[in-house]
């Protein structure tokens, strides 16, 4: 169970959703602005954030941009009510994690929780044991945490699992469906966008290692290459 911010200005939906999770066993702290949400989000630990994307005073992205200058680890999923995929993909260059679009069942959004709430079961199939080498670089999945030589940078979870997948199946191919299904639990059109996103991102964080590649498989799927001489320590 987890300690939940939602931001919904909607008072119907957000009691709606403060209601239903909370008979789940969540704590469900709900704020009616964007600018309440930060202020109390500055005030107390949260496990868990789900955003409306308009709201009054401070909408969802500066709010979550906001959130992701002080903590870029907390899972941010995004309540939409607009289908434009800009808007969408929008969100995941700020740092979300994942969107639902209104209206929504409770059962999709507990769904969505829930995905991040397994990420320390142990049948997380994605899950790595321990902080792994791979190439020049180090990857610790429990503290969500990059490195290369003393450079370290912090990884959302959606990034992270991201990482661990390419990781255990490195110098493979892993197709698209696949990716998707194993990390967003479905595969569709906008999903499949938000990949790119997530993949461009960690070619960012990933560049300055030059014995890694994270190589594009036009149409098909994503594999992350480590050159021969890196293996060794990697069986």
């Amino acid at each position: 169970m987890a300690k939940i911010l939602l931001a919904e200005d909607d008072p119907n939906l957000g009691f709606l959703i403060q209601d239903n999770l909370e008979l789940l066993g969540h704590k469900v702290t709900w704020c009616a602005d964007g600018a309440h949400a930060f202020e109390v989000y500055q005030n107390s630990d949260f496990e868990i954030c789900v955003l409306d994307v308009m709201m009054p005073k401070m909408d969802g992205f500066q709010l979550a941009t906001l959130i992701r200058e002080k903590n870029e680890i907390v899972p941010i999923i995004f309540l939409t009510a607009k289908s434009q995929e800009e808007d969408r993909l929008s969100g995941f260059e700020i740092g979300g994690d994942d969107y639902v679009t209104k209206p929504f069942s409770m059962k999709e959004l507990s769904y969505r929780i829930d995905v991040f709430l397994r990420r320390n079961s142990t049948d997380n199939k994605i899950e790595l044991s321990k902080a792994v080498e791979f190439g020049k670089s180090l990857f610790d999945s429990k503290n969500l945490l990059y490195s290369f030589e003393e450079n370290q940078q912090s990884l959302t979870q959606m990034e992270a699992n991201l990482l661990n997948l390419l990781i255990i199946n490195k110098n493979e191919l892993i197709k698209r469906e696949t990716i998707l299904e194993t990390i967003w639990g479905e595969n569709d059109y906008f999903k499949g966008r938000s990949l790119d996103v997530f993949i461009t991102r960690l070619r960012k964080y990933l560049k300055k290692d030059t014995s890694l590649e994270i190589r594009n498989h036009h149409g098909v799927g994503f594999s992350l290459i480590v050159v021969a001489d890196s293996l060794s320590n990697n069986p």
